[in-house]
């Protein structure tokens, strides 16, 4: 097992309510044996007390045994570095391995940076023609950008995320203009640990939980306060628990949103095989970047196609 650090410029900078970046700082899980080699990607998330630092020492501690690690990025890159490298070894795709159906193309959100109104405006007309805009929000002057957006793409869907940015007084006053606006669900709008409230609040439209869930173990506390899940791989530990939590979301009755962190094609594409089906997609991070993997996942606009097998699966 070899881990590696890679950088991948953005094209634009990307900020949240949480914070900016210029690039993708990410963690690459190289696994070799007997002449065949698998990859997987990771993201260290500082919400969740990653570090590039802390993840490296996750794997290296963790000997190659994806059981010897909780949910989390170093998870994750392990995970589906073996899955690569079982599918090459066996000559089977990933999904045959896995004995699923075979992944076609999905149509994935295009996300704009929170900003200015004024830039927010600017970049949802640019990207107007796409079918699904999410829009980063997250602080007490959310209106002024959500009314620019749609003032700059009339015609496209909508939905929102605030990045546990809102209390819930500011959501009850936004949630009214979010309808009227046409926004189709909103993410996460309060903390993870301090969204009870939700329960006990009107939910106009769909609410997701990103923060507050995980995998698996998450799904007790969603209860009666979220409608939809945002997976991620880098979140439930990788592809195998990513699966198990999407079967057993919708067996409770939630839709399922796959989502990802700011990475490259690497990340994504076993994050195709979550995606097949699932309501709300959000797999744009390679449209984020100003260079990536080689070979990429292919983007048509906002459609993105299954990856070839050498790059993952």
């Amino acid at each position: 097992m070899q881990i590696t650090r890679d950088s991948f410029r953005l094209a634009e900078v990307f900020t949240i309510s949480r914070g900016s970046r210029s690039e993708a700082q990410v963690l690459t899980v190289t696994v070799e044996r007997d002449g065949h080699t698998g990859r997987g990607e990771c993201v260290p998330y500082a919400r969740y007390g990653e570090t590039l630092d802390s993840v490296t020492e996750q794997l290296e501690a963790s000997g190659g045994e994806v059981s010897a690690l909780p949910a989390g990025a170093a998870r994750n890159a392990l995970d589906c570095a073996l899955i690569d490298l079982a599918a090459k070894s066996q000559g089977l795709r990933a999904w045959q391995l896995l004995e699923l159906d075979a992944p076609g193309p999905i149509t994935s959100a295009f996300t704009l940076s929170l900003d200015t109104p004024e830039k927010m405006r600017a970049s949802a007309a640019k990207n107007a023609t796409r079918p699904l805009l999410k829009i980063k929000l997250g602080t007490a002057d959310d209106m002024a950008r959500l009314e620019a957006v749609r003032a700059g793409a009339p015609n496209a869907a909508i939905i929102v995320d605030a990045n546990e940015g809102w209390t819930a007084d500011i959501y009850a006053d936004l949630a009214p203009h979010l309808l009227r606006l046409g926004v189709q669900m909103v993410e996460q709008p309060l903390p993870a640990g301090e969204d009870d409230m939700l329960a006990e609040i009107a939910r106009p439209l769909p609410v997701c939980a990103d923060e507050s869930c995980h995998d698996r173990a998450s799904l007790p506390d969603l209860k009666g306060k979220y409608d939809m899940v945002n997976i991620k791989l880098d979140k439930t530990g990788g592809l195998t628990e990513a699966l198990a939590l999407r079967d057993a979301a919708r067996a409770e009755g939630y839709t399922v949103m796959v989502g990802c962190m700011v990475g490259s094609s690497l990340a994504m594409a076993p994050a195709m095989l979550v995606a097949q089906g699932a309501e709300i997609v959000d797999l744009d991070g390679p449209l984020l970047l100003a260079e990536d993997r080689t070979p990429p996942l292919r983007f048509e606009g906002s459609t993105v196609h299954p990856p070839d097998a050498a790059l993952w699966g």
